[in-house]
């Protein structure tokens, strides 16, 4: 490790057919439809690859290396294997949703969960798609923070490992980035998808409400939470969202290119007071709108206000949520970290106060729905600088993570609180070779546009697929086309 706290790669680990790790999922999927890969030798090449960069990175809580070969010798098998779109496409999921056989354990060790008797129903739709798991991905306790470690473990980023992989799917965006695997499963309460794609240079969407169901008992967060993926392309993550949603991803995207010129609203203006974009935050964003005036869209700067009410709603909603998954967990309080605790409680009595309002929540919705009467797309940042420390985040006090998470990350709540799909994607290393990212909101039932609009900003500003040092087609000296 170097004084940055990064650690350089000690060679190739890209085994199997044709360089097979990093590569999209879309041709992987493809190549084991048509025979020339197969499922088995997919999947055991990647479990090397985690086995050679797991360690530097901490992005999974356990790695399933014996039923994953099974189940891809499964794959390969299949009388259906020629139509299944994610045939032998190796996935992690998050540590909070069922995955049969194994314990979600929210990332707490208060908790002493059972084994899972059957899969959630986001990881029974990728496995019924072709898609193999390798792995449980690391998850901050209770998925509150936007920093992911725990007692013992800390998940970096695999740009800089000094720095986080966000939360709280960081150990998902950790995976990806690394070439762990070319899509995987996170979900997002409060910018939790999207916050580690921007941190980790990928692209992810978090769809709006019902579009694909949402984490079922705990971590819902009074309905703010949304089931989704990461990936490194969009047509990876239009692929996996489709398959969760249970949605054909073609008609998805063939529909959504704009009969007219797109009209763009774009704000940098932080919902948090004081808290402002940074340069390289501005940069992405000026990129992003040439590009799209380029193409004939029309930029106007209109900002969505967050009312006062809306606020204290999404933050009663952030506490309540997290004390109400504690419960439903049967949590040991005294076994939690110091922050949980804190948060929970402050949770408790916002539940008791009645300050989770549903009429709050819909008078806002109706206010960003009247927005977007204006507007096809909203840009905005995402997050205000640079990713957090890799640091033991849990050893420090409630105030501390609090004030760090906010003043980081405060353009991605609202849209959860809305129930409105938003994109993130990378747009350059502009952060010292880290990844910059932008926001593209959207209104109900504008998933398809967003993801063209992704596609589209894709092919004028393409961006690196994987962090550097971790990049399995570069170590393999494998063209990456």
């Amino acid at each position: 490790m170097d004084a940055s706290g990064a650690v350089p790669a000690t060679g190739s680990t890209a085994e199997g057919p044709s360089g097979v790790v990093g590569r999209p999922a879309t041709e992987i999927a493809e190549r084991v439809r048509g025979g020339s890969w197969s499922a088995v030798d997919v999947v055991r090449a990647h479990v090397a690859h985690i086995d050679a960069v797991e360690p530097r990175i901490g992005a999974f809580r356990v790695v399933l290396r014996e039923s994953a070969l099974a189940a891809a010798a499964a794959v390969d098998a299949a009388p259906d294997r020629a139509s299944l779109p994610l045939a032998g496409v190796p996935v992690a999921v998050k540590d909070n949703v069922a995955v049969a056989g194994e314990v979600a354990t929210v990332g707490s060790v208060a908790h002493s969960p059972s084994p899972a008797t059957q899969d959630d129903p986001v990881v029974a739709r990728l496995r019924a798609a072709g898609a193999v798991v390798v792995g449980i991905t690391r998850v901050p306790e209770l998925c509150i923070y936007s920093a992911t470690d725990g007692p013992g473990t800390v998940t970096r980023n695999p740009w800089d490992t000094a720095r986080s992989s966000a939360g709280s799917s960081g150990g998902s965006a950790a995976a990806v980035a690394s070439g762990c695997v070319p899509i995987a499963h996170g979900n997002d309460g409060m910018g939790s998808l999207r916050l580690p794609a921007a941190a980790c240079g990928l692209v992810t969407l978090k769809p709006g409400s019902g579009v694909i169901p949402g984490p079922v008992g705990a971590d819902s967060w009074g309905g703010m939470a949304e089931n989704g993926a990461l990936a490194t392309t969009v047509a990876d993550l239009a692929l996996a969202t489709a398959v969760l949603a249970g949605a054909d991803p073609g008609e998805a995207l063939s529909a959504a290119a704009a009969a007219r010129p797109l009209r763009v609203a774009v704000s940098t203006m932080s919902p948090v007071p004081g808290v402002r974009v940074d340069a390289a935050g501005r940069a992405a964003i000026d990129a992003v709108l040439d590009e799209l005036r380029a193409a004939g869209a029309g930029v106007v700067r209109k900002t969505p206000l967050t009312t006062p009410a809306a606020a204290l709603g999404i933050f009663a909603r952030w506490f309540a949520g997290a004390a109400a998954d504690a419960e439903a967990l049967g949590l040991d309080r005294a076994k939690m970290e110091p922050r949980s605790r804190v948060h929970t409680r402050v949770g408790t009595v916002l539940r008791g106060a009645g300050l989770v309002r549903p009429g709050a929540r819909n008078a806002f919705r109706k206010r960003m729905e009247r927005f977007f009467e204006g507007a096809d797309v909203l840009v905005t940042p995402i997050v205000s600088g640079p990713p957090l420390a890799a640091r033991p985040w849990h050893e420090r006090g409630f105030v501390a993570n609090i004030t760090a998470n906010t003043r980081w990350a405060p353009w991605a709540a609202a849209w959860n609180y809305a129930g409105l799909p938003a994109l993130v994607l990378p747009v350059g290393p502009g952060r010292d070779g880290m990844p910059t990212a932008v926001q593209v909101v959207g209104p109900a039932g504008s998933e398809g546009r967003l993801l063209w609009l992704a596609g589209e900003l894709e092919r004028r500003l393409p961006w690196r697929r994987h962090a550097p040092v971790f990049d399995p087609q570069a170590l393999a000296g494998v063209p990456a086309g």
